[in-house]
């Protein structure tokens, strides 16, 4: 097997030497702090928002070295991203700790909560050959989004357009690795529309970790020279062996296969003072389980979880600022042979005001969020942030507020010979807090945040006893407190006329899970206390670049792991080629459960875009 990696990396050199010399798109490194935030209700942009938010722009994603969006969010200090094998089948996502149930994500701003599980957010992860770029929100954010948001958001923003082309890749690698997709725009008269198409399967690393996964997206803007109405239809489905992913290290047989969809359709109204921003949505998730892949029958669960919802966003602009406000109604229907067949209806209003003070230099935005569920109740949750522009490359800021998160149908129902729901559980709550700086400069940009969080009621399975006939019983922990920091610095210079980009990231985390014994507890907070990550990604000539990604991630238990990975792309006009290589050093790690990650590996991709 070597000798075929050293084969490739023979012909992309001899490629590399032959190459035409052309020009590769730099990117403008000055535009990313224009870019609007505006997945909230007042639209900002990145640099004059004063709340932790990352940006991983198309350029960014483009060098990463990843093909799938937990691969590329684990590069993220902060991000927790646990993943179950490889290709993004099974991962669960966490940002600055707490559990996985506790990340809200979102596709364009239509919220893809799973009432089942939080083990279903990355279900609805896109194929990044449709992404525009990542926003990451991180600290409490239940009144801009409302539940889920417990920790934090990430909202995926897809491309709005990529006029008349054609794109196909195809890829194979390690594993037997098989990869073919192809991605279509068409820019009409009056609409356009952008279509895409993958396959992507394995026979996998270990002994049942193959997987055969497929991804559909369309989106489309009707009547766009007038009042345009925007169309986002997406379907993943993905079918994956589960060696020891759940249960125990020794159920090598488990079987697992999702399906993800979504459509959605928004517009928006203007006037020089107004903004409304409508949508509708249909989101379905369908989960099939099995603990003996070629007998169903003796253990199978099947969840399919449908959620309807419509909402409507606005700002207004007066002289004492700008007034944000929206009402998000949304109900949600479950059918299933564990869970019970239960549905649960949900409205939340927002409210918040940006003020301006001191000639624009302090801004101060107060808000809050009311939340009623037909099965838990009503909720408020009140925030306010902070910032004071220092000049125009530094920012101070500082927020405060209130998040939540009620019980996934898994915490209240779920029940098998080891587990148990209990439908008495009560709502998660925390008392967040944050301060921080940032600079932005053509050369340099660079944050720090320090934050805290008071949490009561956090959900976990929980035993009396450690004898193996105890029965993990869903319980509200009484309370922890999170504290941490976290830096992030980039520096873009040139080398031989080229830019070359350096990128580090530093996150510290504690949790103390108080009055808890962690022994007893099944999903005890083993959070990232230490974890780095640095991005160099460079050009030395004028057709071929090259990244290095480095992570370093040690976690409360004391296990720590290095991994390397890293990726060259050969552009000759049309035509792409690529290598991608995975945990270069070949470290021994988990991420998740009993789960080890693969070995080192590599990813040969070819990409002819047609003109």
């Amino acid at each position: 097997m070597k000798k075929k990696y050293y084969l490739v990396l023979i012909l992309l050199v001899s490629t590399i030497v032959n190459a035409q010399n052309e020009q590769i798109k730099q990117q403008d490194t000055t535009a990313l702090s224009e870019v609007i935030i505006n997945s909230t209700r007042i639209d900002l942009p990145f640099k004059e928002n004063s709340r932790t938010i990352s940006i991983i722009s198309s350029e960014a994603i483009k060098n990463s070295a990843a093909n799938n969006i937990a691969d590329l969010l684990q590069q993220v200090a902060g991000l927790d991203i646990r993943r179950r094998g490889t290709a993004g089948s099974q991962a669960d996502l966490y940002i600055r700790g707490g559990g996985f149930d506790q990340t809200l994500l979102l596709i364009d701003g239509i919220k893809m909560d799973d009432a089942q599980t939080g083990h279903h957010t990355m279900n609805a992860a896109l194929p990044i050959e449709v992404i525009e770029r990542i926003e990451i929100i991180k600290g409490p954010a239940a009144r801009v989004f409302g539940q889920n948001a417990f920790n934090g958001a990430i909202n995926i923003v897809t491309k709005k357009e990529l006029n008349n082309t054609v794109s196909a890749n195809i890829g194979a690698g390690s594993f037997g690795q098989l990869n073919a997709g192809i991605t279509v725009g068409s820019d009409l008269e009056n609409s356009s529309h952008i279509v895409h198409v993958d396959k992507i399967s394995s026979e996998g690393y270990r002994y049942n970790t193959d997987y055969d996964n497929s991804n559909y997206f369309v989106k489309s803007i009707f009547n766009k020279n007038k009042k345009a109405i925007e169309m986002i239809a997406t379907f993943q489905e993905r079918k994956f062996g589960a060696n020891g992913f759940y249960a125990r290290a020794s159920a090598t047989d488990q079987y697992e296969e999702t399906q993800n969809s979504l459509i959605g359709f928004s517009t928006q109204f203007n006037t020089e003072k107004l903004t409304i921003k409508p949508r509708v949505y249909w989101k379905r998730n369908q989960d099939e389980y099995v603990y003996l892949r070629n007998d169903p029958t003796v253990y199978r669960n099947l969840h399919i979880t449908n959620k309807m919802g419509a909402e409507v966003n606005a700002s207004y602009k007066s002289k004492t600022g700008i007034t944000g406000f929206g009402v998000d109604i949304s109900k949600v229907y479950i059918k299933s042979n564990n869970l019970g067949d239960r549905n649960r209806f949900m409205t939340t209003l927002f409210l918040e005001h940006k003020f301006k003070l001191l000639n624009d230099k302090l801004d101060i935005t107060p808000g809050v969020a009311v939340s009623y569920f037909s099965d838990f109740d009503f909720y408020a949750f009140p925030g306010i942030d902070l910032g004071y522009k220092i000049n125009d490359q530094l920012k101070a800021y500082g927020n405060i507020g209130y998040t939540y998160r009620i019980p996934t149908y898994t915490d209240l129902f779920y029940n098998d010979s080891s587990t148990t729901g209990n439908p008495d559980l009560e709502v998660e709550e925390a008392f967040a807090q944050e301060i921080g700086i940032k600079y932005f400069s053509p050369k340099f940009s660079g944050s720090f945040a320090l934050y805290n969080r008071d949490a009561q009621n956090l959900i976990d399975f929980i035993r009396s006893n450690t004898t193996p006939e105890a029965i993990y019983t869903a319980t509200n922990i009484t309370e922890v407190n999170t504290k941490g920091f976290e830096i992030d610095a980039s520096y873009h210079f040139k080398l031989n006329g080229f830019n070359q980009t350096l990128a580090v990231g530093y996150n510290f985390l504690e949790d103390d899970i108080l009055n808890q014994n962690k022994e007893l507890s099944r999903y005890s907070l083993n959070t990232l206390k230490h974890h780095f990550t640095t991005h160099l990604n460079t050009q030395l000539f004028k057709n071929v670049s090259q990244n290095i990604i480095y992570k370093h991630a040690e976690r409360t238990t004391g296990n720590s792991y290095n991994v390397w990975d890293a990726s060259l792309a050969v552009n000759l006009k049309q035509l792409e080629f690529t290598l991608t290589a995975s945990n270069i050093f070949d470290a021994d790690y988990i991420e998740a459960g009993f789960v080890p990650m693969p070995p080192s590996n590599l990813l040969f991709g070819l990409r002819y875009n047609f003109k």
